[in-house]
């Protein structure tokens, strides 16, 4: 099985125009297979996006399209509960799979004591994401059934208490879902993976675009929901041969060691994790406490266009992070900074491309007066929307190369990036709405690109050293 990384050998001069295609989409455009599946679930995302935001128009309220994007808002604080955990197995699990090999039959082959570490790796995963799914249910509904009934916004009557609930629930199902699908792409399934995200995506937008026209609207987010899961259940059924095998592994004497071996380094990455709801999720339940559903919906669509792009963007690093930390594990650090700096360049490229696209195609419903253009932000805050991110694919690829060393070096830059996002989101959402928020962001984005840059520098000549 690949690593995710194969060399592209020459293309022989006999070659078809099928196959030159496809060699020019490897060498200049970086899409292997598992780049071509995230790109794919990610375009199909964007445009299925769209569909989804036409038909939340044509559905719903300016009000319940507050609810619908806040919903996604606070179901996102399940980063509270993971812990950054899900990335942390994606690393142990590729370290460890670098001195095995599996088959296609799911056997196991290799360093005996590699085998039984990955054993404890999922294990232990299953055991920490069981406690934490039960934990989040018993916060996350409880939590969003007192911050919907004590926002009383006059004249906007939503009926939310049981689509809210649905969607808890199916977020946590998701949830218990993800530490597998999380160490199987660290085993290098890599591709398989990339190509379930696209059957979660499409399974669940056409569950959510069935319950959005039959008038149902607010259950799409749970739909969308249940459509992911069912996706996995589906596939992780294939691999149970493989999982059931490691489970039930006696790991021994030779299990990782989690106080001394990996909690120096996942604590940094739970706080990191934790910061990235303060610094990516506050800005819709802010905006809807203080002025209502109608900007807060304005706010979720507008965030929902710009990180489709940065998904898309990103997928040209994130989908190498698995191989990342092969290559650190072989200490092939030359190979390591060519794989990525070639998809760090076509990630900023894809961002500001996306990012051009999206402020152009805003711009020209303002001046065309067409009415869609009042569920979205105006085009100055659509553009202080896409610099920053842009400025965050760029600090997300450092993160996934310095990360793939298992260290954790931009804790301080979450915490003071979500001091910041949380201030600036207080004060000027509360003063001066969605532009304040996007406004003070974007300026505040900048100095953390500098700052993490440095990091990265300093590190990665530190770390690469003899």
């Amino acid at each position: 099985m690949s690593d995710g990384h194969p060399e592209i050998a020459p293309l022989p001069l006999n070659s078809s125009g099928i196959d030159r295609i496809r060699h020019w989409m490897r060498t200049v455009l970086g899409l292997d297979r598992a780049i071509g599946f995230t790109v794919l679930a990610r375009f199909w995302g964007s445009a299925a996006g769209l569909i989804t935001v036409a038909l939340i128009a044509r559905f719903l309220s300016p009000a319940e399209q507050g609810y619908y994007y806040t919903f996604g808002s606070l179901v996102a604080m399940q980063i509270v509960f993971e812990l950054g955990f899900s990335f942390v197995i994606l690393q142990m699990a590729s370290h460890e799979r670098a001195r095995l090999s599996i088959s296609s039959d799911h056997e196991i082959t290799g360093n005996p004591t590699a085998h039984t570490r990955l054993a404890s790796v999922i294990q232990k995963s299953v055991r920490w994401y069981s406690v934490a799914a039960l934990l989040m249910f018993a916060t996350l509904l409880p939590l969003g059934v007192y911050f919907f009934s004590t926002q009383d916004h006059t004249g906007h009557a939503v009926s939310w208490l049981f689509p809210w609930c649905l969607a808890a629930l199916m977020a946590v199902l998701n949830f218990q879902l993800d530490p597998l699908l999380s160490f199987l792409e660290g085993c290098g399934y890599v591709p398989e993976v990339a190509r379930l995200r696209f059957m979660q995506s499409v399974t669940g937008s056409l569950l959510a675009w069935l319950v959005l026209a039959s008038r149902h609207g607010l259950f799409a987010p749970s739909m969308m929901l249940f459509g992911m899961a069912i996706s996995s259940f589906v596939w992780l059924f294939g691999k149970r041969k493989l999982l059931i095998g490691l489970l039930r592994y006696q790991v021994g004497p030779n299990r990782i060691s989690w106080g001394k071996e990996v909690w120096p380094f996942q604590w940094r990455i739970a706080v990191s994790w934790f910061c990235g709801y303060f610094i990516f999720w506050l800005f819709n339940p802010v905006l809807f406490a203080f002025r209502g559903p109608v900007e807060a919906g304005r706010m979720g669509m507008s965030l929902s266009l710009a990180n489709a792009i940065q998904a898309i963007a990103v997928s040209w690093v994130g989908t190498k992070s698995a191989p990342f930390g092969t290559l650190v594990a072989r200490k092939e650090f030359d190979r390591l900074d060519q794989v990525f700096f070639q998809a760090l360049r076509q990630s900023v490229a894809v961002s500001i491309l996306g990012a051009l696209t999206a402020w152009l195609g805003c711009l020209c419903l303002n001046l065309e007066h067409i009415r869609f253009a009042q569920r979205l932000l105006d085009p100055i805050s659509i553009a202080m929307l896409m610099l920053t991110m842009i400025t965050n694919v760029i600090i997300f690829a450092q993160a996934y190369y310095l990360r793939a060393h298992k260290q954790e070096v931009l804790l301080a830059n979450a915490i003071v990036g979500a001091l910041t996002v949380t201030a600036c989101t207080l004060i000027f959402g509360r003063l001066y709405g969605a532009r304040g928020i996007v406004v003070s962001c974007c300026l505040g984005s900048f100095p953390g690109l500098a700052w993490s840059t440095f990091l990265f520098q300093k590190y990665r000549r530190l770390w690469h050293t003899p």
